[in-house]
């Protein structure tokens, strides 16, 4: 019990709390104002949702898509308990379930009917504009979630499931789930609102993949400089990032000098270079682009700044 005081005493719990709830916002929008209305099913299981309410539908049984994506994203959350593991997480357990309350949360709010002109049945007026419009957005949400070690569970469960028990890699998991989801569309949907889907879920991966690169990008720099030592003091103590250095051996003059190389934020980065800038420090600089680093940088607490 006071370890879970603890928790939610702490700023860092308050602010993935909110960040996790505006992403799920942001995705609950895209769901409601733009795959709803098309009917088209992307590989998600908002998709598999859409596809079982208009069954019960026609059927003549009111159910509607928000209650489905709670209902399915709690069986697959208690799946995932009992075939993964119990370190999927409470992260995972709250953005899954709020997604069917924040879809009627949008309703309420702001009912599609209310932005359609007579005679529209989609936003855009368009299903292929609907579809990216859907896609940008729910990708956005998802980097989002992803960039706190959060998701919004449902095809992420399947995809699990399926890495851990056939072994396949979780790229391919994740797109053998999709379209399968996507399949089943053939309830409702003629062919080519199928095929629509699956080309959705294929550009969601591409979107997803580029949001998160960009999110992620990192400046790998590499600086030989004779005032090396000045540069390395304003990195640790400024910046407050590591460094390492190399000694290296001119290959036109043969001089000795040390090099310098430190992964930097693009604002880092940008104060570095003002830094040099500013103090006439001169030297050879260059730096490129890294979009993932394993091991301890992200995680790497950030020391204090000392007082003088």
């Amino acid at each position: 019990m006071k370890d879970i005081l603890k928790i939610l005493g702490t700023w860092k719990f308050w602010k993935e709390l909110f960040i996790m709830t505006a992403g799920m916002a942001i995705a609950a929008a895209a769901v409601y104002y733009f795959l709803m209305p098309s009917k088209l099913v992307v590989g998600s299981i908002t998709g598999l949702s859409i596809v079982i309410s208009n069954l019960f539908m026609a059927a003549g049984i009111n159910l509607k898509v928000s209650v489905v994506i709670t209902v399915i994203n709690a069986i697959l959350l208690v799946m995932a308990w009992i075939l993964i593991g119990h370190e999927f997480g409470a992260k995972t357990i709250y953005t899954a379930l709020i997604l069917g309350p924040l879809v009627e949360m949008w309703e309420k709010i702001l009912p599609i009917e209310k932005l359609l002109e007579p005679g529209q049945t989609s936003l855009m007026g368009d299903i292929w504009f609907d579809l990216l419009c859907f896609v940008l957005i729910l990708s956005a949400s998802q980097t989002i979630l992803f960039h706190i070690n959060a998701s919004t569970g449902g095809l992420d469960i399947l995809a699990k499931i399926l890495n851990k028990y056939l072994h396949f890699e979780i790229g391919t998991s994740v797109s053998i789930a999709g379209a399968v989801i996507c399949c089943t569309a053939f309830a409702i949907n003629p062919f080519r609102l199928v095929v629509i889907g699956l080309i959705g879920t294929w550009i969601n991966g591409l979107a997803l993949d580029y949001f998160t690169a960009g999110l992620n990008r990192r400046k790998r720099v590499c600086i030989i400089s004779s005032q090396y030592e000045r540069i390395r003091k304003y990195i640790i103590e400024d910046l407050q990032r590591g460094c390492s250095l190399y000694n290296v051996t001119g290959g036109y003059n043969g001089h000795q000098n040390v090099e310098i190389q430190a992964l930097l934020t693009q604002n880092e980065f940008a104060s570095l270079m003002s830094y040099l800038k500013a103090n006439d420090i001169h030297g050879f600089i260059t730096a490129g682009n890294v979009s993932e680093i394993y091991g301890d940088w992200n995680q790497k607490k950030r020391k204090k700044k000392k007082i003088a």
